[in-house]
């Protein structure tokens, strides 16, 4: 079938869906519903599409589109679910199943017949990590069963006027004055839920020393205690407050856009405290430019029994390495990097012979940080350490000839972050993954070695198709060109435990030794006759050309997909579309 994709965001889901139904034979192209409905207008009329399906839609279709056309509806709510905010009311009141829903466009919102839907587990995890795994999952699998169902020609979809049938519930939109924390009378668990329903967006409004801030994020912390609403140390670039009961970590922090911050965006809650004045009861000390704040530690092998907040853990089981990493929106700043590295170094001096890289739930790695690299004095600069600082992992893990690395992807990954996942020598990935394995929507080469790992992999033809038409690629799509190994066929909480199934069964290998012994006499081989310093040298020069040159596309394109602008992050997908974002929320 000929299908449109009409979409307010290019996001995971679109990405999803546009790649899924690509799988399955489907001719797709995708526009970006502006507040122009003459945009859509013309892509229908130019494309005539035979379906019309939009995963993520904030604005209203044109009522002629869909009334000449059959147009399909994600609802990320139970079948009778109605209004804006229904994943957000699902946390606040705790709900342990859910639903996404696939309607009919109509004029009363929400209401159209149902042509499919599936319910999943509300596990205990942040908005943005839940919509990008089982509302994900659920979503895929309704778009896939509504679009075999409208070509089939013969299922009715069902009506919602029969309350015996559907349950009609109107939500209103879930507003900051429903999100504000007590922080003298809210307990840790309500706190958690608060934060964890606007992790990503829109974030939770707040008071931190006098200034207005979004606070992103919220993990629970049980030994450190103090105040109601008192900030208690910094770790990693995160701040731990006290609760009512007890404490929570908070990764990030956005200023207000009035505030006059210059940084008005989403970056590590240490480097927007480090911008405020200290308190008048403050005792000096230092750590990340939060001079009044002390910096706790833990170690990388957690004792059994600790519950805080970590971004890096290692954990061994018998000749198996776990180093697990977890970072807000995927993205790894020059800090992320230097710390992963040292804990890779470390999980190196270990006794084991397969270690598995990542392995969490959610994003993998989606490369360089963006928003650092914005706030920063000097962006060029911060780029070139931050981009040296990835090469710098890259290589170590390319240079590991004494055990089986394997990169788990539990979500998606892209640019540098799955060329990271690409120096291992398995890639595993969970199947409802979106991999995006090219750097061109940035106005960027590329590094991290890409063109090494990426042409062994899939070959100099496929590799040049992927960096240059800059597609997303579907993890069933992955393992069928070769850029991933093996797709992992679970749900996202069921990730971690299946890949520490699967690598107790490639320890338990017979040809283990001959397969280490064998990767090491290859990487000699590559390396005579091409040494891995020549791969890197030809990358950097081509990005740092980029980089300080104040007139290349990349410092507006980032300025604009950081601040939000209007048009960030422009990707044409087909002659339809010439923007969309690239947004991987």
């Amino acid at each position: 079938m000929d299908i449109l994709l009409v979409v307010s965001a290019f996001n995971s889901l679109s990405q999803r869906v546009y790649a899924e139904l690509s799988d399955l034979g489907h001719r797709v192209d995708v526009v970006l519903a502006s507040h122009d409905p003459d945009t859509v207008r013309a892509a229908v009329r130019e494309r005539r599409p035979e379906l019309v399906v939009a995963p993520l839609l904030k604005t209203a279709l044109p009522e002629d589109v869909w009334r000449e056309h059959t147009c399909l509806i994600v609802h990320p709510g139970p079948p009778g679910d109605r209004g804006p905010s229904s994943l957000d009311w699902a946390i606040a009141e705790a709900a342990p199943q859910w639903g996404v829903t696939v309607l009919q466009a109509q004029a009363a919102m929400d209401a159209g017949d149902i042509w499919a839907a599936e319910s999943f587990p509300v596990s205990p995890v942040g908005k943005s990590d839940l919509y990008r795994g089982e509302v994900s999952d659920a979503a895929s699998a309704a778009v896939r069963l509504a679009v075999q169902r409208y070509g089939d020609g013969s299922f009715k979809p069902q009506r919602q006027n029969d309350p015996a049938v559907v349950d009609v519930v109107w939500r209103d939109a879930f507003r900051q004055e429903q999100r504000r924390i007590d922080w003298a009378r809210d307990s840790t668990q309500t706190v958690l839920r608060k934060l964890r329903g606007a992790d990503s967006q829109p974030g939770v409004l707040d008071e931190l020393l006098g200034r207005e801030v979004f606070l992103h994020g919220g993990h629970s912390e049980d030994r450190l205690r103090g105040r109601p609403g008192e900030l208690l140390a910094t770790r990693a670039g995160a701040v731990c407050r006290a609760t009512a009961d007890g404490a929570v970590w908070i990764p990030e922090l956005r200023p207000r856009k009035n505030s006059g911050d210059p940084a008005p965006f989403r970056r590590p809650a240490a480097s927007v405290l480090a911008t405020f004045p200290a308190p008048p009861d403050a005792v000096p000390r230092s750590y990340a430019g939060v001079q009044w704040l002390q910096e706790v530690s833990v170690p990388l092998e957690l004792p059994q029994g600790r519950r805080t907040w970590t971004d890096i853990r290692y954990a061994q089981r018998g000749d198996v390495g776990f180093l697990n990493f977890s970072f807000p929106g995927g993205a790894m700043s020059t800090d992320h990097c230097r710390r992963l590295l040292a804990a890779y170094r470390y999980a190196l001096t270990r006794p084991t012979s397969v270690l598995v890289l990542g392995g969490a739930r959610d994003f993998f790695s989606n490369g360089i940080h963006l928003n650092v690299i914005e706030a920063a004095a000097d962006p060029a600069a911060e780029s070139w350490a931050n981009l040296n600082a990835m090469d710098d992992l890259v290589e170590a893990v390319l240079r590991t000839t004494d055990r089986l690395v394997v990169a788990a992807l539990g979500g998606n990954a892209a640019a540098g972050g799955l060329m990271l996942a690409l120096a291992a020598d398995e890639v595993w990935c969970r199947a409802g993954a979106v991999l995006n394995p090219h750097y061109r929507r940035m106005g960027l080469y590329g590094s991290e070695f890409w063109t090494y790992s990426l042409p062994r992999r899939v070959g100099a033809e496929t590799a040049r198709r992927l960096t240059t038409e800059a597609l997303p690629v579907s993890a069933a799509s992955a393992v069928r060109i070769g850029l991933v190994d093996r797709r992992v066929l679970v749900p996202a909480q069921g990730f971690a435990g299946e890949v520490g199934r699967m690598a107790d069964a490639l320890l338990d290998a017979p040809d283990l030794g001959q397969r280490i012994a064998a990767k090491a006499a290859a990487r000699r081989a590559d390396e005579d006759e091409r040494p891995l310093a020549e791969y890197r040298h030809a990358e950097l020069a081509r990005m740092h050309a980029v980089f300080f040159d104040p007139h290349a596309p990349y410092h507006a394109l980032r300025s604009a997909f950081v601040r939000k602008l209007p048009g960030a992050g422009a990707r044409p997908l087909s002659p339809v579309s010439e923007q969309g974002t690239g947004d991987a929320r």
